[in-house]
């Protein structure tokens, strides 16, 4: 059985693969800023927007970078902490995340 990852993962190859055949500019202009947020704090950004694939997807790339789970935790710290309580379901989904992204690297 895949894991929530894997199956993140494969829809989201698809799908975008599906959105990138369509010839609209708006849609591939603002597809390429996807490829642009890797800046300091994207995944803070993501988790106060609550949105799980976001964080999963900007965890998957922070720790293909090569960041410490001191340094996520710090980015989820100011997510709890700009976002407030609501975040902390999302919280628990980010930390699951991580020590499953963990056990296979």
């Amino acid at each position: 059985m895949p894991t929530h990852l894997e199956e993140f993962r494969s829809y989201r190859e698809k799908m975008n693969g599906r959105i990138a055949e369509i010839e609209h500019l708006g849609i591939k202009r603002f597809f390429n800023l996807d490829t642009m947020a890797y800046t300091e704090g994207a995944l803070a950004a993501s988790c106060v927007l609550r949105c799980n694939d976001c964080i999963d997807y900007h965890l998957i790339q922070c720790i293909e970078a090569g960041y410490t789970d001191e340094e996520l935790y710090d980015a989820l710290n100011v997510a709890l902490i700009v976002g407030g309580s609501i975040f902390i379901p999302h919280m628990r989904h980010a930390v699951e995340t991580i020590d499953e992204l963990r056990k296979t690297v």
